[in-house]
Parts: structure tokens; C-alpha cells; sequence
């Protein structure tokens, strides 16, 4: 992104909040902040099942926890001492704002927000 060799982002979605926060891979948050301080495009492409319209915001998306081997250990072996805290979430939560537009088998929602989101998933 620095050296202006991408023109513009697209990723997937597990989960879209009524007012068009994310929830992803981790990682996802990452590159969208990225993407925002360079002027890149940030798109999310998923289908409109992945609109969940009884969550209003990404505050509200459970993020699974996973298991805390998955980066205390490699196969067998301990590569951390024991009893460490570990925080290892499967997702984490782009913002709206950092959301170009959401692309779906519908067409495109541009500037997602709440109103954007129900006009498109009732039309």
C-alpha cells in the first residue's frame, strides 16, 4: 500500500451488523485501517445471508475465542511457558466507516449504513 502497487481491497465478510460493520478474520481490521490511511478502496464481498439484521453494530457480533495451543505451541512442542494469558480471537470487527462498499449478489451498497443496508436487502 505504501509503495501505491494496490488499488484497492476486497475481503470477505462472516458476519455484517444492520449499520455494515464487519466481522472477519483477524487481521481484516488491520488492513482496512491500513487501506483508510493510504486512500485505498476497502470492499467487503459477501452474500446478503451474511447481513444479520438483529445485530445493530459490530459491538455486538460474538467473536469466538480459540483455543490458546494455537499459538502456544507448534504441533507438540511448547514455544511459551505455561500458565501465559493468551487472547486468541477467530475475528475481529471492521467499522462502516472503513467500508467503501459492500458488494452482494444484489448489486452494491455504497457508504454502508443502516438505511443503505435495509433499501438494499428489501429491494
Amino acid at each position: 500500500m505504501k509503495q501505491g502497487k494496490i488499488d484497492m481491497v476486497v475481503t470477505g465478510a462472516d458476519r455484517i451488523a444492520a449499520n455494515g460493520d464487519a466481522a472477519n478474520k483477524i487481521g481484516t481490521y488491520s488492513v482496512s485501517i491500513l487501506a483508510k490511511e493510504h486512500g485505498i478502496p476497502f470492499y467487503i464481498a459477501a452474500p446478503s445471508s451474511t447481513f444479520d439484521l438483529s445485530i445493530k453494530s459490530g459491538t455486538e457480533i460474538p467473536i469466538e475465542d480459540r483455543e490458546s495451543a494455537e499459538v502456544t505451541k507448534i504441533g507438540e512442542v511448547k514455544i511459551a511457558p505455561d500458565g501465559i494469558n493468551v487472547y486468541n480471537p477467530a475475528f475481529d470487527v471492521v467499522e462502516a466507516s472503513n467500508i467503501t462498499a459492500i458488494i452482494t449478489e444484489k448489486g452494491v451498497i455504497e457508504k454502508p449504513n443502516t438505511a443503505n443496508i435495509s433499501k438494499h436487502l428489501s429491494s
